[in-house]
């Protein structure tokens, strides 16, 4: 069964950690905002982050107002000893009005189904589906009507699935790069004893311990273990293993993964012929303002992009990106490998 490819203009989904991030992202053009509640039940489960039902209901009010769409995030796999809770954000995110919920689990993806047929399903790329026999799987089982992609697939590799299911595929356009796989990461488990596929978060705040040096300097750690050190002064990042700086055959540095952002701008032409259905921007642990700022220049790229076949990235856009970039260095990751 091939579906054939059709240009078109894709969704702009954007991140919402707050009330206010979700405000800004629809202010700024965004056609669909994607949160979370404020427990284990989504992969950014951050103190200080997330929805109560209140906040919900008012960003959903928000959003229908202006046209613009909520995708509710429940995109961490169930505790098999008790998956109530995933459950309960289910009859949540349906009693609250949320368009389509984002799931990763087929036991939340089968519990949604049976009892809210009505309510759009979206596979998490927490799922980590990379095959179209996969997506058709999801598809035709729970009923998905569109499935985010993980950010290890080429450029041609989306396209092929994209031409070989009946479910709409999103793809991620800006934001951090992981160097695991979605869904299968168990690194930081091994410092934290959490699983962050289970738990919501990479890094629970009750294994990071910031310690300051008499110099200034300060360490790290996760779990007890130290996983970076920064001089006097320097920016501190979200601590995680796999970003961490370590000491290896006498040099330090990023042994694992060097911060950097997926920046897909100039790609844009190519996704839209590949008949990509949204491009997602990541980063519901960010600021209001890099959610304000990174809507407004993609909305204006996918506008340009749809009206003009002479499409080019302009500098502008670059640089109102560069500034939000992680380690201040853009990447086209997975979708480009020079040396295949």
């Amino acid at each position: 069964m091939e579906q054939q490819s059709r240009r078109r203009k894709p969704e702009l989904v954007c991140p919402a950690g707050s009330l206010r991030a979700l405000q800004l992202a629809v202010d700024s053009g965004a056609d669909a905002v994607y949160l979370g509640l404020r427990n284990q039940t989504n992969a950014r489960a951050f103190a200080g982050m997330n929805f109560d039902q209140a906040q919900i209901r008012e960003g959903v009010r928000y959003a229908h107002d202006r046209g613009a769409k909520v995708l509710m995030a429940l995109n961490t796999f169930a505790a098999a000893e008790d998956p109530q809770p995933w459950f309960d954000a289910v009859e949540q995110a349906a009693g609250l009005g949320a368009d389509a919920l984002i799931v990763a689990d087929s036991a939340v993806l089968d519990y949604a189904h049976r009892h809210h047929p009505q309510l759009r399903l979206h596979l998490s790329v927490q799922a980590s589906a990379t095959s179209y026999e996969a997506l058709e799987y999801y598809r035709q089982r729970y009923g998905i009507q569109r499935a985010v992609l993980p950010r290890v697939l080429t450029l041609s590799q989306v396209a092929h699935l994209a031409r070989n299911t009946l479910a709409e595929v999103e793809v991620f356009g800006f934001g951090s790069l992981c160097v695991m796989v979605e869904g299968r990461c168990a690194l930081s488990s091994y410092a934290t004893g959490s699983s962050p596929n289970n738990a919501g978060v990479c890094s629970p705040a009750a294994a990071v311990r910031w310690t300051e040096r008499e110099d200034g300097s300060v360490d790290a750690r996760l779990g007890g273990v130290l996983i970076d050190s920064y001089a006097p002064g320097e920016a501190r990042a979200y601590p995680t293993l796999c970003k961490g700086r370590f000491v290896v055959d006498g040099r330090r540095g990023y042994a694992l993964e060097e911060p950097t952002s997926l920046n897909t701008l100039e790609l844009l032409p190519e996704l839209m012929d590949h008949g990509v259905a949204a491009v997602k921007i990541e980063g519901r642990q960010r600021s209001a303002q890099y959610v304000s700022e990174v809507t407004r220049v993609w909305r204006e790229a996918i506008d340009a992009a749809a009206a003009d076949p002479g499409y080019r990235v302009r500098d502008a856009w670059s640089a109102r990106l560069a500034r939000w970039a992680e380690g201040q260095q853009h990447t086209l990751g997975a979708y480009d490998r020079p040396w295949r």
